[in-house]
């Protein structure tokens, strides 16, 4: 847990390290095929490659495929109009959008804690959106962009809990990132952004973001999700952007403005909330 919060601290950060060099749908692309690359070769030397998953399971994978590819473009733009600090707060509230699934799928109602916190959350996203002297476009696009990956990234896992622990996990790993790469480069080329990355400082962060960020970051995420209670897991990872905001600060400098921090916290603190409430029932 130590080691995947720092991990996944480091999500929006990698974004705007790419930002510079590549659009978000393609740094997005190209890292997460680097990543498909080292999963690949981990699983052939192992022999472990098995084309009969893909195909008894084709639906499921190229969903959450779907899912994750959206999900990936959408987070690494969104710090082209907001920092990594505040996007990693706001993404929070995907604990909520988890909540929602398990309302529509498994008919579970809500406890006066959850509802609470749900609206405490929701709260904190209007503080971050509307600042003085009225509403910023670009803040709110931002706010938005986090608001539908963490959307869109929620109902992934919620699909992966309920059709995917019995897949094994090498050929569920594998193709899951060869079905989101396949919808990243449908987008890329799709938006006319496929161009070929120049400069070696851009691949020295691919590749460290392929590693760091998939490799490492989403190996340990999807054992955790196996092994550990999800609302254990969900209080947990909401530490990490305490960590992010604290990356961002060294590596650019940034940090919330204080409207930011102040909404974020009420995010944090409505999630904390909920998951909480969630545990007492």
């Amino acid at each position: 847990m130590i080691v995947l919060l720092l991990v996944d601290s480091l999500h929006y950060v990698f974004g705007r390290l790419l930002l510079p060099y590549l659009p978000a749908t393609t740094s997005s692309f190209y890292y997460m095929a680097i990543a498909t690359l080292q999963i690949a070769i981990f699983a052939a030397v192992r022999r472990q490659i098995d084309w009969r998953v893909f195909g008894d399971n084709a639906k499921f994978f190229l969903t959450i495929g779907f899912l994750i590819a959206f999900a990936t473009a959408a987070s690494y733009a969104a710090v082209t109009y907001i920092d990594p600090g505040t996007a990693s707060m706001i993404a929070r509230i995907n604990t909520l959008f988890a909540l929602g699934f398990g309302i529509f799928w498994l008919k579970e109602t809500l406890v006066r804690g959850e509802k609470i916190g749900a609206v405490i959350a929701v709260i904190g996203v209007f503080i971050i959106g509307f600042q003085p002297g009225g509403v910023d476009g670009q803040l709110w696009l931002g706010v938005l962009l986090v608001l539908g990956s963490s959307f869109t990234y929620a109902l992934h896992a919620a699909i992966v809990k309920r059709q995917g622990g019995g897949i094994d996990f090498t050929n569920f790993f594998l193709f899951r990132m060869l079905s989101s790469i396949f919808f990243l480069l449908i987008f890329a080329v799709g938006r006319g952004e496929m161009v070929w990355p120049s400069g070696w400082q851009v691949w020295l962060i691919l590749i460290v973001t392929a590693t760091v960020n998939v490799t490492i970051s989403r190996g340990l995420y999807y054992v955790t999700l196996r092994r550990l209670n999800l609302s254990i897991l969900t209080i947990l990872l909401t530490l990490s952007p305490v960590i992010t905001i604290l990356w961002s600060l060294i590596l650019f400098g940034e940090l919330p403005t204080l409207q930011g921090f102040l909404g974020g916290t009420a995010v944090i603190a409505g999630v904390l909330f909920v998951t909480t409430s969630r545990l007492r029932k």
